[in-house]
């Protein structure tokens, strides 16, 4: 449980005194920062508004009463306004565009980063008339941008009062039965976060094969699923890898005082996985070829121990893998949208337009490949970055738009300082069991295998050369054989 939540000061003072400035009666966003279980505390860096949605309506907005004229939508009441008819009020939130907001940003932060709640910026009345509302908001961000392999059950929900002008910090419980009691209050106070991060980063090199299994031995489903159970599966390797930190081992439990960049490499140990076990060619159809290069940034608290800059970076690895199949796939659904808008396509050209992650692994009888999305790195707060994903037929211009809309930040005006490490995209491939087996064992060779007549009359030419042979041997000896006892008798008699 996170008893004490400490805000970067500079970051959040600017965005009170961006608030007062403004007009808005209220105004819903997401929390952005890291949770340190080692020291119980939370560390808020930013806080993000959620942009229009679609229709060009805010996240939130206020209802009045009927016997007070109907309802206000937009939140741009006047503060004065707001307090006189707090009473008559509702607070409103669009609790899944919150939620598709928190989603897309958590695919844009690296290792040690995350979306840990929301906050709103309301006055207190109106606040304490709307915690459900609020509750079932930070549920819906939970489930949209989940802390993988943390075993966090709970989220940060902090309140920005204009009236009277103060911050508080609530914990709010992620149990199945969401009420107004799920809250429970935590220390909040301003201080310095931004300046006392250790940074780390890491170069992971991977290649992965899998086996793609026929249809009566696997029910993985289509090609993302598959995928994903493969990610998931390396993740469990990955969390056994020991690390050099600066080309040195080093103990976990320490901390590091240096405020460099400090560079890591896994080692990951070899195990008995599903992907090296023996199986038939009964069994297997084909391989899964998954390789590339993944660039990860982590920030650690300079008070954690090393051990929690390590999780955070392989969380991150994984995660970045999971962010550009979840890319691919909503590309891939919007592509069958646009099919099946279509009209006068006949089911044969609707199938041949099925997008490669939506294929059937099972069924699939030529080679196949997908090239993933590049992460790229933009600077952010301080010396930090965030990341975005680069499709191969797109620019950096999207990645200049992402930044405007989704994290409510200057666009980068200078390209050279966006970092591409990542030279090769990661591919993935499929192959026939053959193709990835012969190279490396070449008497396996299907044609030695299927021509078993030629095979057969070959060993019998062979048994037939060595008796052929032995027969030979054998004169030869009889014949010395006999010159010698001639010569032994001739001698006798002499």
């Amino acid at each position: 449980m996170v008893k004490t939540v400490i805000g970067e000061e500079t970051q959040l003072t600017s965005i009170e005194t961006r608030l007062n400035q403004s007009s808005l009666s209220c105004q819903v966003g997401l929390i952005i920062g890291k949770i340190s279980s080692n020291l119980d505390k939370g560390f808020v860096l930013d806080l993000v508004p959620t942009p229009l949605n679609d229709a060009g309506a805010p996240a939130s907005w206020v209802v009045e009463s009927k016997e007070d004229g109907g309802k206000k939508k937009g939140g741009s009441k006047t503060k004065s306004q707001s307090q006189s008819n707090a009473s008559s009020e509702v607070l409103m939130v669009d609790k899944e565009w919150v939620a598709e907001h928190a989603r897309q940003v958590s695919r844009m932060l690296v290792g040690g980063m995350k979306v840990v709640g929301i906050y709103i910026w309301v006055n207190e009345s109106l606040f304490k008339n709307s915690t459900l509302v609020l509750c079932q908001t930070v549920k819906g961000v939970a489930d949209a941008a989940p802390v993988r392999d943390f075993g966090w059950d709970e989220r940060l929900l902090i309140h920005i009062s204009f009236s009277p002008r103060r911050w508080t910090c609530k914990n709010c419980s992620l149990s199945s039965n969401i009420t107004s009691s799920s809250l429970r209050p935590c220390d909040f106070k301003m201080g310095r976060v931004l300046s006392i991060l250790q940074k780390f980063k890491c170069v992971y090199n991977f290649d992965i094969r899998f086996p793609i299994f026929r249809e009566n031995v696997s029910s993985s489903g289509n090609f993302a699923g598959v995928l994903r159970d493969v990610i998931s599966s390396h993740a469990e390797e990955l969390k056994g890898a020991k690390a050099l930190i600066d080309g040195n081992l080093v103990n976990v439990d320490e901390q590091l005082a240096s405020d460099s960049m400090h560079e890591v490499e896994f080692l990951i140990p070899f195990t008995q996985h599903t992907s090296f076990r023996a199986y038939s060619k009964e069994d297997v159809v084909g391989i899964l070829v998954f390789t590339g290069s993944i660039c990860s940034f982590a920030y650690s608290n300079s008070k954690e121990p090393i051990s929690q800059a390590l999780a955070d970076i392989k969380r991150d690895i994984i995660s970045s893998l999971h962010s550009r199949l979840d890319v691919i796939c909503d590309e891939a659904d919007g592509q069958m949208d646009s099919v099946a808008d279509g009209s006068g396509e006949s089911v044969n050209e609707v199938s041949a337009q099925i997008p490669i992650p939506q294929l059937q692994l099972q069924f699939l009888r030529n080679r196949c490949g997908l090239s993933f999305p590049r992460r790229v790195f933009v600077p952010w707060l301080g010396d930090t970055y965030i990341c975005d994903y680069i499709q191969p037929s797109e620019t950096l211009e999207v990645l200049k738009d992402h930044c405007v809309e989704l994290m409510s930040m200057e666009a980068p005006t200078d390209t050279s300082t966006i970092l591409e490490p990542e030279g090769e995209a990661i591919t993935l491939s499929t192959t026939s069991f053959w193709e990835t087996v012969i190279p490396q064992f070449p008497e396996l060779k299907p044609s030695s295998i299927n021509n078993s007549s030629d095979n057969k009359s070959l060993v019998s030419g062979r048994r037939l050369e060595k008796s052929s042979s032995v027969s030979i041997m054998g004169a030869l000896l009889v014949l010395i054989l006999s010159i010698l006892v001639g010569v032994m008798l001739f001698v006798f008699r002499t």
